[in-house]
């Protein structure tokens, strides 16, 4: 008996020393927007999207398919202007200023040293947008 007795105590004592021995909790949140990590955002966000019931009702469909295609040869159209742009400023025959004008739009551009400044101006608003671009030099040649 006295056997048993010292091995329940052996027990106890080590039960007590493996307590002893536990770490603090420390919380951690999940939500990126409190400190948490910020991998789980889109992870958080599409749970969130596929939990949402309500939809936006100015939201359209997508549109006809011909209002599709008008849209994609919009945006090709514009594409190609903005490739002949860059051409125009850091193509094999760089131009240091210049004017392209489409529809509403003027886009003017004047190089530096050290930068390229773009000039889009709204022509039936007024309203400009600036877009500085800095150019990289080439020292070690």
């Amino acid at each position: 008996m006295r056997c048993v007795r010292v091995a329940v105590a052996a027990w106890v004592a080590f039960a007590f020393a493996q307590s002893a021995a536990a770490q603090d909790m420390v919380y951690t949140p999940i939500d990126p927007s409190f400190g948490g990590n910020p991998f789980n955002s889109s992870h958080l966000l599409g749970i969130a999207n596929a939990q949402n019931k309500f939809k936006d009702p100015s939201a359209s469909t997508g549109g006809s398919q011909a209002d599709i295609f008008a849209r994609q040869l919009q945006s090709r159209l514009l594409s190609a202007l903005s490739s002949q742009i860059v051409n125009a400023i850091f193509g094999n025959n760089a131009q240091e200023n210049g004017t392209i004008s489409f529809g509403n739009q003027s886009i003017e551009w004047a190089r530096s040293l050290d930068e390229v400044t773009l000039t889009i101006t709204n022509t039936d608003t007024g309203e400009v947008t600036t877009i500085e671009v800095p150019t990289i030099v080439d020292i070690g040649g």
